[in-house]
């Protein structure tokens, strides 16, 4: 049976890392030996789980045995990744230069690329049945998707071939033949030194993309086939991320999240008491009218059926909490994100 992946997307701070854990915990009790991967580094998901630290390699939960997580360690991943797709003699010339590192963790893309990286590592692997993927914020998510073409285009790019010339030559007729005046310039003001780093990186990173485009394309593959949510609250800007996710990619996902929701019923509800206290309430009512028609206005320009989640006070920072969190989700249907439970 192939693994069933699970994207968690959507802009920053709308609880993708809690809701990520909170599914891969519903999974594994579902009976499924199951996964979490997030590129966060400030530990949202290992909080989330109860853990005091998540590593790049899968940790289980004692609690839950068929439970892993893990987060993403995006410098090893390029390190990984040149290794098994760069040519033999290229690869450790590319991984020590100081401007692949800068590359890797600078370049919009990278880390999105290095997350679908491990996804794909780990669902080739076979190990579990469900792996959930809790994205990367940048770009609402959307960045996560088209990381593979961002880093074929960069690599095997316009501006990468004219600065390296059409075809890749030899590093001393480099210089000689097809150093663009571009290069010239540089090095009078870098300095030859310098320079040659930056050719050399050019180079190696030209001679790395039939690899890195053959891999990239098997990450599209897998990316077709996963399971989307998308996740907002009905605040503007992580509502017009998840627009975003709508105008930019071509299929629907799988199921949108409205988190943290305040219940319909309390617009409009009489209040037992008077004072300050009536009026906070009445403030609440009001909020939650605002929530559902935003609801419903993102409802009718999409054509879905959101499904919420309750609001609560804090975060979950347990496992019973992460179960009854998704248990409170309303028209999140666990049979078809996750698979029938065994």
């Amino acid at each position: 049976m192939s693994t069933r992946i699970v994207l968690i997307t959507g802009g920053g701070g709308v609880g993708k890392t809690t809701l990520s854990a909170g599914l891969a915990l519903a999974a594994a009790r579902r009976g499924h030996r199951t996964l979490v991967v997030t590129i966060d580094p400030a530990k949202r998901l290992a909080t989330a789980l109860g853990l005091d630290d998540l590593g790049a390699d899968p940790t289980p939960l004692v609690e839950e045995p068929l439970l892993w997580g893990a987060m993403v360690d995006a410098a090893r991943s390029w390190n990984e990744i040149a290794q098994h797709y760069a040519p033999p003699e290229v690869a450790p010339r590319l991984t020590s230069n100081p401007f692949f590192e800068a590359a890797t963790q600078h370049f919009p893309a990278s880390q999105a690329f290095a997350a679908a990286e491990e996804m794909t590592v780990h669902a080739q692997s076979e190990r579990w049945d469900v792996i959930v993927v809790d994205t990367p914020p940048a770009a609402g998510g959307i960045e996560f998707f088209t990381s593979p073409a961002r880093m074929r285009d960069l690599i095997g790019g316009r501006l990468l071939k004219w600065l390296t010339g059409g075809s890749l030559p030899g590093r001393k007729l480099f210089y000689q033949f097809t150093a663009r005046p571009a290069l010239r310039i540089a090095d009078v003001a870098l300095g030859s030194e310098l320079l040659e780093a930056v050719a050399d990186f050019l180079l190696d990173l030209r001679a790395a993309y039939d690899g890195i485009a053959k891999r990239s394309k098997e990450i599209e593959r897998l990316l077709r086939s996963a399971h989307t949510v998308v996740v907002t609250t009905a605040d503007p800007s992580p509502i017009a991320e998840a627009a975003r996710f709508f105008e930019l990619e071509p299929g629907p996902p799988e199921f949108v999240v409205f988190n943290r929701t305040l219940p319909e019923a309390w617009y409009g509800a009489e209040s037992p008491v008077s004072g300050p206290i009536a009026e906070n309430l009445r403030r609440w009512g009001t909020e939650a009218h605002r929530q559902a028609a935003v609801r419903h206005r993102f409802s009718a320009r999409w054509h879905i059926h959101p499904a919420t989640i309750p609001w609560q006070s804090s975060a979950p920072t347990d496992l019973e909490r992460l179960a009854a969190m998704i248990d409170s989700a309303e028209g999140l249907d666990l049979d078809r994100l996750l698979g029938a439970a065994r």
